[in-house]
């Protein structure tokens, strides 16, 4: 069906009967590589040597096994799964009291399906939390919109749901069930250095909350989770943080949607607003700002940005910006890189982070949390370092086979699209939305990514490329038939510029594999 409807829109000026089969091949040769490239990658052995730490740990039952720096959303999670599974675990966090942030407040149903998977689904509950179906997508250009439904549970036939809420209730949820775990022990402290002997992590040094003295904690195993603003990446992560636009945010009040439990994507000029309900009064606006944030923000928010927005959203918004609190996140890029340090993990945003706007971030999150859980049960002995590494190379396999690749390159790709400022991308980004508009497998296949319910590799390249294609094809259909030279040249460029957003974002998962 889908390729079927590119040709029909096509054969007006000239017969695509080929078409298909080139597409289909072009998008088998690329999976086919990929899967040959990763069956190489998982076959190399690698030879692992670890130096033993002098430090030796003690075997009493007040002493942890596992230490956690940072209680977050992976944080605190993982800090509950490893106590269940009998590991000892003390958590460091710095600031104990509820966060107030702007992101991770919408949790995609693959997130969901994570969370759920860990026994922590009931921290949904109770924080008068929102449930998201899909998206509607607003094209200002053409004054028009598509809803782009999340997929259906193939037991019900009832839509697979997402949920948005306030951040803070959410972690709060967390942290208490952690905090209910007989092997948990909070610090409420600032971690400050990572102890090494002989190469190896050995224990975290860290200053408790109102005191100046310095304290020290050992343990086999330090998960770093810290967050978009770790402390410890430059020390431990080879790839460094890019911030391509900000997020500046604000809570409106009582603002109607467009179609009930749906978040909005706005394609507003010059980069999108997203817009999702977090609570049965609050609606979170995120309109981003390419680089820095510089100006009056207010001014730009109010004369720039409100004429945009569609008429039921203008007057909760344009109150939201001038009693509400306006507040910017920075959207990093940081593609993920294998750490093989021994006694110590990574993971979280310290590790990898993407443009938020298709609020994947949390999901990755806990889907690595089932990942080391499963892989930690087969290491009894976390002073077994050789282990613990082939265990790192095997969750930077599995995750980007799982769900990494699919979020991260999903999210940079259509940031750039959505944002775009040069022609070429603008077309891209005018065939998304078409593309969107063709139903079936043009919506299901892509919203299955988005959603993390299926976040398969080659699922995300076949529709990139066939968006290509169908941007190409518009092109055949907007130019006159003697305009030939015109066509090819644009052609060339609409697929060049694909070339350019996708094949970096697919290297940069995979470069640190090899």
């Amino acid at each position: 069906m889908l390729f079927n409807s590119l040709v029909r829109l096509g054969g007006d000026y000239v017969s695509f009967d080929g078409l298909p089969s080139i597409v289909m091949l072009s998008v088998g040769f690329i999976v086919v590589a990929l899967s040959c490239l990763f069956f190489y990658i998982r076959n190399i052995k690698k030879i692992i040597s670890v130096i033993r730490p002098e430090h030796s740990f003690t075997d009493k039952s007040e002493a942890p096994e596992i230490i956690i720096i940072g209680s977050g959303v992976l944080g605190s999670s993982i800090a509950t799964v490893l106590a269940k599974d009998g590991r000892r675990v003390t958590v460091i966090e710095r600031d104990m009291k509820q966060p107030d942030r702007i992101v991770g407040e919408l949790l995609q149903p693959g997130g969901v399906k994570a969370l759920i998977k860990l026994g922590l689904g009931e921290c949904l509950e109770g924080l008068d939390s929102h449930p998201i179906k899909g998206y509607v997508i607003h094209d200002l250009e053409t004054e028009a919109k598509v809803t782009v439904p999340y997929p259906k549970d193939q037991d019900t036939d009832e839509i697979i749901q997402g949920r948005a809420f306030h951040h803070g209730r959410f972690i709060m949820a967390l942290r208490k069930k952690a905090q209910e775990q007989e092997n948990v022990t909070y610090i409420e402290a600032t971690a400050s250095k990572l102890i090494e002997d002989k190469g190896v992590i050995v224990g975290v040094q860290y200053r408790e909350k109102m005191s100046e003295s310095a304290k020290e904690i050992y343990a086999p195993l330090t998960i770093v989770v810290d967050g978009c603003f770790s402390k410890f990446r430059k020390q431990l992560v080879k790839e460094k943080v890019e911030i391509y636009s900000h997020f500046v945010g604000t809570l409106m009040v009582d603002c109607p949607q467009t179609l009930l439990n749906h978040a909005e994507l706005i394609l507003a000029k010059p980069s999108p607003v997203l817009i999702y309900q977090i609570s049965s009064k609050d609606t979170r606006v995120l309109v981003d700002v390419r680089g820095t944030v510089e100006g009056n923000m207010r001014e730009y928010m109010l004369h720039q940005i409100a004429p945009q927005l569609p008429d039921h959203i203008k007057e909760p918004f344009i109150d939201g910006v001038i009693d509400g609190r306006l507040r910017t996140m920075p959207n990093s890029f940081l593609p993920p890189s294998p750490i093989e340090k021994p006694g110590v993990l990574v993971i979280g945003d310290a590790l990898n982070m993407r443009h938020p706007l298709t609020g994947g971030g949390m999901s990755v999150a806990l889907n690595d949390a089932v990942m080391w859980r499963n892989l930690l049960k087969s290491i009894p002995d976390l002073t077994n370092y050789e282990a613990l590494i082939k265990a790192s190379r095997v969750f930077q396999l599995r995750r980007k086979h799982n769900h990494s690749f699919v979020v991260n390159v999903l999210a940079q790709a259509l940031y750039e699209l959505f944002a775009a400022s040069d022609v070429h991308l603008h077309n891209l980004k005018r065939a998304c939305f078409e593309y969107f508009k063709l139903g079936g497998e043009c919506v299901s296949g892509p919203v299955g990514l988005l959603s993390v319910m299926t976040p398969k590799p080659h699922l995300l390249i076949g529709h990139f490329f066939a968006v290509a294609l169908y941007a190409v094809l518009s092109v055949f259909r907007s130019e006159p038939i003697w305009a030939l030279h015109r066509v090819v040249y644009r052609s060339f460029m609409i697929f060049y510029k694909a070339c350019g957003v996708i094949f970096p974002l697919m290297w940069s998962e995979l470069k640190g594999l090899i």
